[in-house]
């Protein structure tokens, strides 16, 4: 895919100068799923085109974030929340990692008692035997072990990291580990790569991550990859956006994304971008705001992948050719394209060395510089996010019509994060104003790729856990 252009101008002008949907009263007979299409696009057009009639000042003014809105929304949530959050009770700890993260995205972070309080909260959400659960008292269970690990390292500082017992979390995770490969959510739970990268990426950023955890991990995600690219929740499964991340980052931090078909999961999420210029989770399925990251947040993990892709596709051609030529009746010569069904086993990212330790990968990801351009419409994904789903009293929501809500507050963020950095080579760099879509103002914390914590929170975490 050729790149976009780095003029915010001419990026505007092609996202709001898409076709109209056709008219829906013209195809009342349309399947149902077809018509919701046709009223998301209708709503999100209305906007573009609302927004390209306006004046250049008027227009200025809508596509900045609204952070200090933003941030009393976030702060208010994590300090109380109305009687409709009870459905969420086994939730809490996301609830605390959404806001943080998000907090910490738009580069602001809340007061020593408030911190002190989801501290001592967490502490409360961990089991003697490891783990933490959903809320005081509850089992613990792989998704609130990741979001309080995240909640915990958003937070930084001694107090949050201290309160970290790793020997029992370690033991957690051994308990959760399931003889087929993969991990388990919770005793006698679900299996699925949602549980693998949950459990890597715990084990990874807190140092304890190790052969036992690491052990035929890979095959049951390769087993999850589908025909179309993408990777499901588990074998015989629908690619799905979420899923797919956390597989792609389940196996670059376990050495093993070289056993994926890169090319061909590149090609599935780059198509889930939609004429509206948010992604869609599945094939054939609304546009949604949290997919921003699911989805976006695949890109900068495949840029720094480049040499396994290459060589991926120079042997997805050389096959083609061994196989035109046999057909043709041709013999090769030796040494030419002499490529089998494993060759993409052979080497990983780290040249099929041996690695002593785990957790430094994600640290020399990060460091590693990225060659590969944008692989989607940045800036049409930066004007869906601003536009589409950001909630001018604060927050932002799955698209036009819905409500705001931290998830999506959270990931909305997280995705604009990624599309302004997604051009830089160097992850500590800062992105040029060309890359950041509305008034530089708007430019947020870069977040790790693989975690999805913020950069200098992710540095210092690595740096204590190596040394505690």
């Amino acid at each position: 895919m050729v790149r976009i252009s780095s003029s915010v101008d001419s990026s505007i002008s092609r996202g709001f100068n898409k076709s109209e949907p056709m008219d829906m009263k013209e195809e009342v007979n349309a399947p149902v799923t077809l018509r919701e299409q046709w009223i998301v696009e209708s709503q999100v057009f209305g906007i573009y085109k609302h927004f390209n009639e306006l004046p250049r000042r008027a227009q200025t003014v809508m596509l900045e974030i609204v952070a200090d809105m933003h941030s009393n929304y976030l702060t208010n949530g994590l300090q109380c929340l109305p009687p409709s959050f009870c459905v969420l009770d086994a939730n809490r700890p996301w609830l605390c990692y959404w806001i943080l993260h998000s907090i910490a995205l738009l580069g602001e972070s809340v007061d020593e008692n408030l911190e002190k309080d989801v501290v001592n909260f967490l502490n409360r959400c961990k089991d003697p035997l490891g783990g933490y659960g959903g809320g005081p008292g509850q089992m613990p269970h792989l998704a609130t072990t990741y979001a309080s690990i995240n909640a915990l390292i958003t937070l930084g500082g001694n107090r949050a990291l201290s309160s970290i017992n790793r020997d029992k979390l370690y033991a957690f995770l051994q308990r959760m580990k399931d003889p087929c490969g993969s991990f388990r959510m919770h005793e006698m739970g679900e299996i699925d790569v949602r549980a693998c990268y949950t459990a890597i990426s715990v084990a990874s950023i807190l140092n304890i991550l190790d052969l036992k955890l690491v052990e035929t991990v890979g095959d049951y995600i390769l087993s999850c990859q589908t025909y179309e690219g993408g990777i499901a929740g588990e074998p015989g499964s629908e690619a799905h956006g979420g899923y797919t991340f956390c597989g792609l980052a389940t196996m670059i931090l376990i050495d093993e994304a070289h056993r994926l078909d890169l090319p061909a999961l590149i090609n599935w999420v780059a198509f889930r971008q939609g004429v509206e210029g948010g992604f869609q989770g599945r094939t054939n399925k609304l546009v949604d705001g949290c997919y921003s990251f699911w989805q976006g947040g695949v890109f900068p993990q495949i840029q720094r992948l480049q040499q396994i892709i290459e060589e991926q596709l120079g042997m997805a051609s050389c096959r083609k050719h061994e196989h035109d030529s046999v057909e043709r009746n041709h013999k090769f010569s030796g040494g030419t394209c002499q490529m089998d069904s494993g060759s993409f086993e052979e080497k990983g990212l780290n040249g099929g060395l041996t690695i002593e330790k785990f957790s430094d990968i994600g640290l020399d990801f990060v460091k590693r510089p990225a060659f590969i351009e944008p692989l989607f419409q940045n800036f049409a994904l930066q004007q869906y996010i601003i536009l589409c789903s950001q909630v001018m009293d604060g927050g932002f929501r799955d698209k036009p019509g819905k409500g705001r809500d931290f998830y999506h507050t959270c990931y909305c963020l997280s995705g604009l994060s990624v599309c302004q950095h997604i051009s830089l080579r160097d992850a500590d760099c800062s992105p040029a104003v060309k890359e950041v879509l509305g008034p530089y103002s708007n430019l947020l914390e870069p977040t790790h790729p693989l975690y999805n914590v913020i950069l200098v929170h992710y540095y210092y975490a690595h740096e204590f856990f190596s040394h505690s």
